[in-house]
């Protein structure tokens, strides 16, 4: 696995056509633009966690039946420093930098001072972000970095603290159907206080301030939450939206300031200051987008990690949201680069499993409810939600399935009633030795509650079933093309890497296979492909 995980990856400078099986689609026209770890050694030096190699971006342009790859390392100014240096000089997450051993001792005194309150990284290698025409690769930090998504080229550096007092921010931002961006991060004993902040960048400089080129300095608040803790805020990957509310969970897995100040001198890395504290409650903020303002009723549930909310809807006086949630923090520690060796397989058996989970909170609860009383009337959920003596709200999720990560909807229905959500499976088959022979069909239909899943050996391929969603790494589609209909005499064909990760999805028919997503208005939205490596 390491191999795999942990291994540099070369540039593709220039566009080089791929290989296609079958026929792509022609209205399937457009530039897909994703970003992960590429790098992680730098001369002798090496990075402790997967997640904290330098930003690799690429793009893959679909034109005329065609598929053209490219990639580039963003050029970061940590990506830059370390390169020049040539070892890791700049610290990321998991990984502590320290100064060259030849450095006298000023230097090296500044540099444990310039740690105690850090300037984080710019190594943006988590997603990419669209603000009005312009395109940003961003991580969880204060900075993101612009990019020409036609080149791959780096551009200037942004840095949230000049708009808005966030020291940290999600890579999973919001969008509504202006374009307008809405985000969350968390500003840090800013002005005496630890808070969570919404704010909302306009997707284009308003009227009467055109000679500006740049929305940013219009970016506003839209909401503020105080953390439960001052010197202890909640760590949060991503929130979830309806049409009239944000969804926000503050979980007891939490990042210690006073623990974070003292890192470097201790040669601890910043991930060794999040913690998970089992004993206490999950808390749901509810924010009112018309008010600004949070829903005064405290609703809570158990303990839990939450790294990827699916999706949410508003139905019958009440919040309907989906996440993947974990017992505890264990995935993070599984993606060590130490742990991602030939046991990795049999340790991620003992991770925490994800769990797709439905809760539902009650926007008006009814003040002369026995207490213990179920608030939620909402027909098409089993979750529960239940008075407390002291007028707080005790949530308990529906399980809807297990084994799932990286989710996707189709956007369109982001914040509205939906049906499909497509994620890729987490678990290894139980027989190691057969898992490349057996193929997992999926298909989860979240408001009916419907979820098919089993391992079908090749032999039985050719039985007839109707057109299925794989959980794979992914290609997402739009549920309502034709192409998915009950009726049509087609069967799912599932591609294997060969590493227990699925890479691709099609439909066989008479004529070959076609990949789809399904989604024809492209200019509208485009489909999206996690690669790996």
């Amino acid at each position: 696995m390491d191999i795999i995980f942990g291994r540099n990856r070369k540039e593709q400078l220039e566009p080089v056509r791929a290989k296609v099986t079958g026929k792509i689609p022609a209205w399937l026209q457009g530039t897909l633009l994703r970003n992960g770890p590429g790098m992680h050694t730098v001369g002798e030096s090496r990075y402790n966690h997967w997640f904290d190699g330098l930003a690799l971006l690429h793009s893959f342009t679909i034109r005329d039946g065609e598929i053209y790859y490219r990639s580039k390392y963003l050029r970061s100014d940590t990506y830059n420093a370390n390169i020049e240096a040539n070892r890791i000089v700049v610290s990321e997450f998991g990984t502590m930098a320290y100064p060259d051993p030849c450095k006298n001792i000023f230097s090296k005194a500044f540099t444990y001072l310039s740690h105690t309150i850090p300037d984080f990284t710019d190594n943006c290698l988590i997603n990419i972000m669209k603000c009005g025409e312009d395109f940003y690769a961003t991580s969880e930090t204060n900075y993101i970095r612009k990019i020409n998504p036609q080149t791959l080229e780096t551009l200037e550096k942004v840095d949230y603290r000049k708009y808005v007092a966030v020291n940290l921010a999600t890579s999973h931002p919001h969008y509504d159907e202006a374009g307008n961006v809405l985000n969350m991060g968390t500003s840090i004993v800013e002005k005496g206080k630890t808070k969570y902040v919404i704010f909302k960048i306009p997707a284009t400089v308003p009227e009467g301030k055109k000679q500006e080129k740049s929305p940013w300095k219009h970016t506003e608040v839209f909401c503020s939450i105080p953390s439960r803790s001052l010197l202890s805020p909640s760590y949060y990957h991503s929130f979830g939206v309806t049409e009239n509310y944000v969804i926000f969970l503050e979980q007891p897995f939490r990042l210690d300031i006073l623990k974070m100040a003292t890192a470097y001198i201790r040669r601890m890395s910043w991930a060794s200051c999040l913690a998970f504290h089992r004993e206490e409650k999950t808390y749901i903020h509810i924010i009112d987008q018309r008010t600004r303002q949070p829903v005064q009723t405290k609703f809570y549930t158990d303990a839990m990690v939450v790294f990827h909310h699916v999706n949410a809807y508003e139905e019958d006086g009440c919040i309907v949201f989906d996440v993947i949630a974990y017992e505890d923090n264990s995935l993070y520690q599984l993606f060590y680069l130490a742990n991602l060796n030939q046991d990795f397989k049999e340790n991620s058996r003992l991770t925490s499993v994800p769990t797709l989970r439905r809760f539902a909170v009650p926007l008006h609860a009814d003040k002369n409810a026995e207490v213990g009383s179920n608030l939620i009337k909402v027909a098409s959920t089993t979750a529960t939600a239940l008075k407390e003596e002291d007028g707080q709200v005790y949530c308990q999720p529906e399980f809807l399935y297990e084994g799932l990560e990286l989710p996707r909807v189709n956007y369109a229905h982001n914040g509205k009633r939906y049906r499909y959500v497509f994620a890729a499976g987490v678990q290894w088959s139980p027989i190691p030795t057969k898992e490349s022979s057996y193929q997992p069909l999926s298909l989860l239909i979240p408001r009916s509650h419907l979820f098919c899943s089993f391992w079908m050996p090749k032999a039985l391929q050719n039985w007839p079933v109707p057109p299925l969603m794989s959980i794979c790494t992914w290609i997402s589609t739009d549920y309502s093309s034709q192409t998915w209909t009950g009726t049509q005499k087609s069967r799912p064909l599932l591609r294997n890497s060969g590493t227990g990760l699925l890479t691709a999805m099609g439909l066989l028919q008479p004529d070959g296979v076609e990949v789809w997503t399904g989604e024809r208005s492209l200019a509208v939205r485009t489909p999206w492909i996690h690669f790996f490596g």
